[in-house]
């Protein structure tokens, strides 16, 4: 029998050969970081100690941080193996979150993470499965609050720290806190300049700030830290794209899109949602996408019926308005009308979310402005359950703010100014319907 062992951060492991917990903790650096190569690594542990519970369990939990349901459902399997090793209070106490999360209750899973996290708040595996499962179901608070409350048990020396101060500056800027999440940024890149994480939280200051100069230069002077070896690198260009947006250089964030965004054409849910949100952007700036829609709306297609991620079928309905496949479109939206009917976590998003900003785009696609507004200006102010970051969710705001201007200046179509702040866009909205141009959504319109 494998002797219980101790991990860098204090976590006993059960069921690991010191070899093995060594391919553990370089796969958990791996992850921690952003970096490629973490599967490799838990292969050699597994392979070195079968019944290593904690491999197991992070083999599961890189499937269940995902917005495709069958990556998410292949997870069970290694669950089913965890199960049957034996294994200590706080291992099985990540077996009951992989539990909970393929049972679809989001909520228990995070309230599970949030105890381990208290018992052990060095536990890294079980924060960044929290950060992530609190960004997909848009808890920008919890998120917050989450690294902040596990922040006084880490130091400077500990592995992975510059993960942890990573992720509470993304909680900060989440949080409208631009200025401390730069400054945490910046203290995790001084204890490692490769995080990638990190540069990350750097791109969103940046954008939120609304200094695209300040976010080009930054990711092309850093672009060896964030864009080699990383599973962030598309969303990096995805970035820096936006920023070209914003300078007013259309074609250069074309050629992005072209040569970064979709080069590979892969199948991957972020990298298809990160091609979805860039065009339509491109679109509102003035843009022509032409083709590239057809291709996007045919890699959405797959996943019309995957009733799991509102925040997926808002990008799914960008690329089929796009490309002006109406059916596809249409078949969306009865997919989510029937979904929304389901008690369930995908049902309630979609009732209070995901139908209406879907068929707010579709409305907005075929040019009744009006209606476009009515849905968007609709939503209700917890939008940002959703899931994702402000300056992906932006995309709604700025369609509003797009179809209001068509709406006041019907003969005006020049593209959108720089971005504008949300205040403005709903006193724009407001504007209307004091004077009677459009009227409130009403719940079930379709």
């Amino acid at each position: 029998m494998n002797p219980t062992l101790v991990d860098h951060h204090g976590n006993r492991v059960t069921g690991a050969t010191p070899a093995a917990l060594q391919a553990y903790q370089q796969a958990l650096a791996a992850v921690l970081g952003w970096r490629r190569g973490a599967d490799r690594h838990l292969e050699q542990a597994l392979n070195e100690a079968p019944g290593f519970v904690m491999a197991h369990v992070m083999r599961a939990y890189l499937l269940l941080c995902s917005r495709d349901p069958q990556r998410v459902r292949s997870a069970r399997a290694a669950l089913q193996t965890a199960m049957a090793l034996p294994a200590c209070d706080h291992e099985d106490g990540h077996r009951a979150v992989i539990a909970a999360t393929l049972a679809d209750d989001y909520e228990r899973a995070r309230s599970l993470l949030g105890v381990l996290l208290e018992r052990q708040p060095r536990d890294a595996l079980a924060l960044h499965v929290a950060h992530a499962f609190d960004y997909a179901v848009g808890d920008i608070i919890g998120m917050s609050q989450r690294t902040a409350a596990v922040l006084p048990a880490w130091s400077r020396e500990l592995p992975g720290c510059h993960a942890v101060l990573a992720m509470h500056a993304f909680g900060l800027v989440e949080n409208g806190e631009s200025h401390r999440a730069e400054q945490v940024a910046r203290d995790a890149l001084q204890l490692e300049p490769g995080d990638a994480r990190a540069h990350h939280v750097m791109a969103h200051v940046f954008e939120t700030a609304d200094r695209p100069d300040a976010g080009v230069r930054w990711l092309q002077e850093h672009l060896p830290q964030w864009s080699l070896d990383t599973t962030v690198a598309t969303h990096g260009w995805w970035h820096l794209a936006l920023f070209r947006l914003a300078q007013g250089e259309v074609e250069s964030a074309l050629q992005l899109y072209d040569q970064r965004v979709r080069a590979g054409r892969t199948a991957e849910m972020a990298d298809l949602i990160d091609a979805a949100a860039l065009l339509w952007r491109v679109e509102l700036r003035g843009g022509a996408a032409g083709a590239r829609w057809g291709e996007l709306a045919d890699a959405w297609a797959p996943h019309i019926d995957d009733g799991f991620c509102s925040f997926s079928d808002v990008h799914a309905m960008l690329a089929f308005v796009g490309a002006r496949q109406w059916d596809r479109a249409q078949r969306l939206e009865l997919a989510l009308a029937s979904a929304q009917l389901r008690p369930t976590r995908h049902g309630r998003t979609t009732s209070q979310l995901g139908l209406p900003a879907c068929r707010a785009l579709i409305a907005f696609g075929r040019g009744d402005h009006a209606r476009a507004i009515s849905l968007l200006g609709g939503l209700p102010a917890q939008v940002h359950r959703l899931g994702g970051s402000h300056a992906q969710r932006d995309v709604l705001h700025l369609t509003l703010q797009q179809a209001v201007e068509r709406v006041r200046r019907p003969h005006r179509r020049s593209g959108l100014a720089p971005l504008a702040a949300t205040a403005q866009v709903g006193r724009q909205f407001g504007q209307l319907l004091t004077h009677g141009v459009v009227q409130p959504a009403t719940q079930g319109a379709t």
